[in-house]
């Protein structure tokens, strides 16, 4: 930096004794002795330092502590108890309802009152054939229907013929009846008789088959060994 240091009357005084010669100023130099002349020195320049910064205060390191969490010892889990379920109390079955007793009709009442009687003898029941069965049911709807009481048909088929003809193979025997109004009535009019007694109470007999016509009048037994 260049420091001026002026007087200002003086340098006023000199600049009014210069003289302007074809438009360019020259500047007159004051006589030495002039005790107001332009005083000017050139000093080594100098500058200032700029001022030191201030160190910026070291930030302090900030400690935050870690939070203090209480630790907790977890009381011991407990297992629940096993629960036991209770066996249920088995829901009885119901009774079955019975069924409707079996058809009992005149034919089924011959041979259980026939078989009670073979009973009171020592023999065997006789098993119900259905063949046997057929064949009785067919001799006793013929005779009504042809108005005849024979143990030979109109055509002229013997007892056995018919069993045969039915599928059994061992015909045993035949008792026949007419005007009975029951089962246990046609039986005992039976075993009032020696020839139908014997062939109820044969104990070489093992099946039976009865027949009978509605209204009754009609009965016949089948035997069959």
């Amino acid at each position: 930096m260049i420091s001026l240091r002026r007087r200002t009357a003086p340098l006023l005084a000199g600049l009014a004794a210069g003289a302007v010669v074809m438009g360019t100023v020259v500047a007159l130099a004051p006589p030495a002795a002039l005790p107001d002349a332009v005083d000017t020195a050139l000093g080594t320049p100098l500058v200032a330092p700029a001022p030191a910064p201030t160190p910026a205060p070291r930030p302090r390191r900030t400690i935050v502590p870690f939070p203090v969490v209480p630790t907790r010892i977890p009381a011991p889990t407990t297992s629940p108890a096993p629960t036991t379920t209770a066996t249920p109390t088995p829901t009885p079955e119901p009774e079955p309802t019975p069924g409707p007793e079996p058809d009992r009709g005149p034919a089924t009442q011959v041979v259980e009152l026939t078989n009670a009687e073979r009973a009171d003898a020592g023999c065997e029941p006789l098993a119900t054939d259905a063949r046997l069965a057929a064949a009785a049911q067919g001799h006793a709807e013929d005779m009504a229907a042809q108005g005849y009481f024979d143990h030979v048909s109109r055509d002229g088929r013997r007892f056995d013929d018919r069993i045969s003809a039915e599928g059994h193979p061992a015909p045993g025997g035949e008792n026949i009846a007419r005007g009975q109004r029951s089962a246990a009535e046609v039986v005992e009019a039976w075993m009032n008789s020696p020839g139908h007694r014997r062939n109820i109470l044969d104990c070489d007999f093992a099946t039976i088959g009865v027949g009978h016509t509605p209204d009754g009048d009609h009965w016949v037994q089948n035997f069959g060994r």
